[in-house]
């Protein structure tokens, strides 16, 4: 077994002592769902506990490895000198116990990243493009794409620039035609349906506004809140089932594994001449990878998750991708035609 500890240094103001949020948050990433005190917190002066009521107690609760951390910026006194002078005390105290000190904070990009997004939170200079063009550089930097074809990165780009989750890498699976349809049905006007309003409200309506088309989402209409009380089946499979048309070129599920489940139904039923590109990609435990395993062996178009990940936010930024792509297309058209005119 084996303990962390966070030293923080301790305010007289009590209400700055908080670094037992940072500690929760590190243990639920480490250890999801765990009990016992993996990780524990400490402070230099004026909070509780102190250093070597920390470190006692790990060794009580039976810690055979103590892993020290400073939560400090910068390498001062406290850090080169004062903590490791208390860990050495420790060695001699509980000899059988294997001590782990570690660098503090320090300087490291992710912390410029945090620094960037403090900034635009407090309506500093930096604009929301400019933060977003420095995080894909930040996230470009520390993921491998490597043999993504090109007309897949950006959309994989921005699934995890939204979810900060690089597992989508490996996971986001795309039909051969799918980037394809999906600009195609942009560009033709067609509709967005969603199975939610979160997923609806998310998409950015300011990119789609130039091609004509809507996003639409009637989980709510009391005609499907009807129908689901009268049949027994889910608001979000009634509403899509009713909702797919000849209009509808994009389909968006980021939450009901149901209506996901009725999108491939409905379209195998239906043999549509132009079907339209799924998002499928609920979360969940309960027939979502499910729902997601079977979405990928359709011949029409689709773009998913093979994991329980998933949800809002990658089903709002993978239309947003597409969206900004079929924009910068026409921008990039705009130009040419332009350039020529000129001649």
């Amino acid at each position: 077994m084996e303990n962390i500890i966070l030293i923080g240094h301790g305010s007289p103001k009590r209400d700055a002592n908080n670094i037992e949020l940072v500690g929760k948050l590190l243990h639920n990433t480490i250890h999801p769902g765990c009990t016992d005190g993996c990780v524990r917190i400490a402070y230099m002066k004026y909070g509780d506990p102190d250093i070597p009521g920390a470190i006692r107690a790990s060794v009580e609760s039976g810690s055979k490895k103590v892993i020290v951390h400073p939560y400090f910026l910068s390498s001062g006194l406290h850090v080169t000198e004062d903590i490791p002078e208390m860990i050495r005390e420790a060695e001699a105290l509980y000899p059988d116990v294997e001590f782990v000190y570690t660098e503090p904070l320090g300087t490291h990009e992710k912390l410029i990243h945090v620094i960037m997004e403090r900034i635009s939170t407090a309506g500093g200079a930096l604009l929301p493009e400019d933060i977003e063009r420095k995080s894909f550089d930040i996230l470009t930097g520390e993921a491998d794409f490597t043999g993504l074809p090109p007309e897949q990165l950006p959309i994989m780009q921005r699934v995890i620039h939204s979810t900060a989750d690089f597992e989508f890498r490996k996971t986001l699976t795309f039909h051969p035609e799918a980037v394809t349809a999906g600009l195609a049905a942009i560009k033709a006007g067609k509709n967005i349906l969603t199975d939610i309003e979160m997923v609806r409200t998310g998409i950015n309506k300011r990119w789609l506004k130039p091609w004509g088309g809507k996003v639409l989402c009637t989980i709510s209409d009391e005609e499907v809140i009807r129908a689901s009380r009268e049949t027994g089946k889910t608001r979000a499979e009634i509403a899509i089932e009713q909702g797919i048309d000849e209009s509808v070129g994009i389909i968006a599920i980021g939450n009901a594994p149901t209506a996901l489940l009725k999108t491939i139904e409905v379209l195998n039923e239906r043999k549509m001449q132009n079907p339209p590109l799924v998002i499928g990609v609920p979360v969940g435990f309960v027939k979502a990878f499910e729902s997601k395993a079977l979405l990928a062996t359709q011949r029409f178009p689709f773009i998913t998750a093979l994991s329980r990940k998933g949800g809002t936010p990658v089903a709002v930024a993978v239309v947003n991708a597409l969206l900004k792509m079929a924009n910068e297309e026409a921008a990039k058209e705009e130009e040419v035609v332009s350039g020529k005119a000129k001649e």
